[in-house]
């Protein structure tokens, strides 16, 4: 409101005015009162009856195989003084030798340079390193050594698991490893392993990693001594000459029986096959 006083000011007879103007102004209509929103419709939640749940429960017996598994097991738990031990290993050489020499290696020997056969060798090589890991009890007082790595190969069937083992290992080149690994796997889950096929083995080795298992206590393969457990590769951060890295990393566990091999022996058998896959070339230089 602009006054007609001096300078645009608002006069006191003009403030009077409108003051009385503002009591005599009619009250403002009241308005509609403010709607809420209407709330969404709450969905309607359905639960099956309770007696529509299948409560069935059916028996089938154990096949021979199943059987024959169970026991065995059984007894390796029962009889032996079995301790785990563990430890990791950087795949990495590993990785890149696979990567750089895969292609004619397949083309040389017709089969691919898998995990397998690389780790096999290292426990060879490792187990005739230390006798003790490769020896197991025939009696209550006598302990049988090798001077050769029968290793048994946990293989996966729909029947159940079978550990044939591939003889001489530690003479064996890779690719034979790998061509004796594929047959015998075949021939396990076509249920045609003779018993000659299944007998032996001084060592085994089992590979949960290829059904995603990261870490595990593998249980022995009776009357061996060790059982080498490997696992699952994951990209990891690692301390690399004070530097951060992401590795391929594995954790190995070491299944033994303690009344043959000693904690010390088992630590240090476990260190030298990481050392062996951390460093490969020292397996093709026999170093």
């Amino acid at each position: 409101m602009e006054g007609t006083g001096r300078d645009g000011r608002i006069t006191k007879e003009e403030a009077q005015k409108a003051a009385e103007a503002k009591k005599q102004a009619p009250p403002p209509k009241p308005g509609k009162p403010e709607e809420k929103p209407a709330e969404a419709p709450k969905p309607q939640v359905s639960f099956t009856p309770r007696e529509s749940f299948s409560r069935n429960a059916t028996r089938k017996k154990m096949s021979r195989m199943r059987r024959t598994i169970a026991k065995r097991l059984v007894s390796a738990k029962n009889e032996t003084a079995m301790l785990t031990t563990f430890n990791e290993v950087d795949l990495t050489e590993v990785m890149a030798m696979r990567k750089k020499y895969q292609e004619k290696f397949v083309e040389k020997y017709g089969i691919k340079l898998g995990f397998m056969s690389i780790f096999a060798k290292a426990c060879a090589k490792a187990l005739l390193e230390m006798p003790d890991v490769n020896a197991y009890l025939v009696d209550e007082n006598e302990l049988e050594y090798h001077d050769y790595a029968d290793i048994s190969i946990a293989i996966s069937t729909p029947n159940g698991l079978v550990v044939p083992p591939v003889h001489n290992v530690e003479s064996l080149h890779f690719a034979e490893i790998e061509h004796k690994i594929k047959e015998l796997s075949t021939k396990a889950r076509e249920g045609t392993l003779s018993l000659d096929e299944m007998s032996g083995g001084t060592f085994t080795i089992t590979n949960g990693g290829v059904f995603g298992s990261l870490n595990s206590t593998p249980i022995l393969n009776e009357p061996q001594s060790a059982i080498l457990g490997m696992h699952g590769i994951k990209p990891r951060p690692m301390a690399i000459d004070g530097e951060v890295k992401i590795r391929p990393m594995m954790y190995l566990a070491l299944s033994y029986d303690h009344r043959v091999i000693d904690g010390s022996t088992s630590v240090t058998f476990l260190v030298k096959v990481r050392d062996y896959l951390e460093d490969p070339m020292t397996m093709f230089l026999d170093i």
